[in-house]
């Protein structure tokens, strides 16, 4: 007969199950579309595409630094909740509609990943909205428990 995993996370992890959870910002794109800002997997952490949008306000500046450090401070948000930090990242994934808007992004880039160096790619395409003009999708591995 198989064993039934427990419905509380922590007597899963007791039985051995891996811990998931999902992550939610209170982002209404979240509720209307389905998914979570980031889904806690074991020791990994996956933070879906994250744009420049101010989700307590759903409010989003004209400016691609300003939604890049937007987007840093939602990521930093939902991997704080997860129980890691931007210094778990381990890959990140920049999507903009427009090359040009990546590079004045580099320096906000380098202060919040430079000293971790996660592999990265960056994608030109097109984003559900036209306000959006970055987009940042990362990954983290958190660290054992001391």
């Amino acid at each position: 007969m198989t064993e039934r995993l427990a419905q509380n996370p922590a007597q899963r992890l007791e039985q051995g199950a891996r811990e998931r959870r999902a992550i939610l910002s209170g982002s209404t794109f979240e509720e209307q579309i389905g998914y979570a800002r980031a889904v806690v997997d074991g020791d990994w952490v996956h933070v879906s595409g994250t744009t420049g949008f101010d989700y307590a306000a759903m409010t989003i500046s004209d400016d691609v630094v300003e939604q890049a450090d937007q987007c840093l401070r939602n990521i930093e948000a939902a991997l704080a909740e997860a129980g890691c930090a931007l210094s778990d990242v381990v890959r990140v994934r920049y999507m903009l509609p427009e090359r040009e808007d990546f590079e004045p992004c580099w320096p906000t880039l380098r202060r919040a990943f430079g000293g971790i160096r996660p592999a990265a790619t960056m994608l030109v395409c097109g984003l559900s909205d036209p306000r959006m003009k970055i987009e940042i999708e990362a990954y983290a591995r958190r660290q054992p428990a001391a």
